[in-house]
């Protein structure tokens, strides 16, 4: 919205990017946050966990060097390989509880985000839960299709699921289902008719970028591609610049199943010939939209309804709940007095008051309904990580040099 762009306008003015080292200090006023205080407050913390985790695994490498001795190298090495790819699952967990925060948050109050260093579809199984995506390649017909890439060969996607199960069930599967099993288990999918969607696509930065220009820089604007749309922001490049900050938000409507493989690339900006392709990534609407992880817009920490923080979920907290118990056939949510909520067999508890621009307090259920969907993968058979809210991070790839982050 316009608001918003003034606000990122008034932000970068008064030097926002180091907005994290003020915020010590004094208590941040509420009317000077917004969406970017947010972003570079959940960096830092982002940044914290990695060094404490470097830290640890430092710690115990030289640990278990003295323990070893110099007698065998070999051994310490591929234990450190091991290190490597531990704090990431670490990260995962921590993340998950995230035990330190609190504190923090006391003395900031900023809300944060959750900044993934990696595409979601890595965090979430390629929101494969129950669709997966095969590739339908065109035959071959002489010998000088051999080197044709794969990429050339597709002709389109099919998405389905195959279930293979012995009948007559055992009976610990109807249990399990919480429905007849006898009619299958493709119940509850959504239907295959075309489906009208707006898709709004952020394009928060990019980072060490490939240099096209011969003086080592670049000069990049973002392509946005999706179905019949094709939107270059050719006007906005940033001149001679390997880290971008785009700060741009762009809205497309499409239909699913037709046009749900989203592109977005940052081209270089030539002023004589064409402009290059730095990079371009591709994002899977259609999956991410069907999925029960719910990757369509993430669920935020706090509720809010005015200030830098507010809900942005078209669907408010306790509707999200009620449709998600619905599908799932749980039981609830059942909201009592002093603050507490049940879904299944769990009750979770929360604050029942939300105050309003002019410090009204009003009575609400959203905090509670929020305290559920946080924990949504504790509910039993049902429940499942919900994709929080989030900025992901994704490699940018070169169809001239596969393989090679851009």
């Amino acid at each position: 919205t316009e608001e918003e762009k003034e606000k990122k306008k008034k932000k970068k003015k008064g030097g926002g990017g180091g907005g994290g080292e003020e915020v010590e200090e004094e208590e941040p006023d509420e009317s000077m946050l917004d969406w970017w205080s947010k972003y570079f407050a959940s960096i830092e913390t982002m940044k914290e966990q990695l060094r404490q985790q470097e830290a640890a695994a430092a710690e115990a490498e030289e640990k278990e060097e003295m323990e070893i001795g110099e007698g065998s190298k070999a051994q310490v090495k591929s234990k450190d390989k091991d290190k490597s790819k531990a704090p990431k699952d670490d990260k995962k967990k921590k993340q998950q509880t995230v035990p330190e925060l609190p504190e923090k948050k006391n003395k900031q109050k900023i809300d944060e985000l959750k900044v993934f260093n990696k595409e979601l579809e890595a965090e979430f199984d390629n929101f494969e839960d129950w669709l997966h995506t095969f590739n339908l390649l065109r035959g071959k017909i002489g010998d000088n299709d051999d080197n044709a890439t794969e990429e050339e060969r597709i002709v389109g996607r099919f998405k389905g699921s195959m279930c293979v199960y012995k009948v007559p069930l055992p009976d610990d599967i109807t249990k399990e289902a919480g429905y007849d099993p006898t009619f299958g288990m493709f119940q509850g999918i959504p239907s295959n008719d075309p489906i009208n969607v707006l898709v709004r696509v952020y394009v928060v930065r990019a980072t060490d970028l490939h240099p096209a220009d011969i003086n080592g820089k670049a000069d990049p604007y973002i392509a946005i591609k999706l179905g019949k749309t094709d939107i270059k922001d050719k006007e906005n490049y940033i001149s001679k610049q390997l880290n971008p900050v785009f700060g741009k938000s762009f809205d497309i409507e499409a239909t699913f199943p037709m046009e749900s493989m989203l592109t977005v690339a940052v081209y270089d900006w030539d002023l004589v010939g064409t402009d290059d392709l730095i990079g371009e990534t591709k994002i899977d609407l259609e999956n991410r939209f069907y999925s029960k992880h719910r990757a369509t817009c993430g669920v935020s920490q706090t509720y809010s309804i005015h200030g830098y923080n507010t809900w942005r979920d078209p669907m408010k907290p306790s509707q999200i709940l009620s449709k998600l118990c619905k599908e799932g056939k749980v039981d609830g949510p059942h909201f009592g007095p002093g603050g507490r909520v049940k879904v299944a067999n769990r009750v979770f508890t929360g604050p029942t008051e939300i105050e309003d621009e002019n410090g009204q307090k009003k009575p609400t259920d959203e905090h509670l309904a929020l305290a559920v969907l946080r924990h949504w993968e504790d509910i039993p058979r049902a429940g499942c990580r919900l994709v929080p809210e989030h900025v992901e991070t994704r490699p940018l790839l070169n169809p001239d040099k596969p393989g090679i982050e851009q």
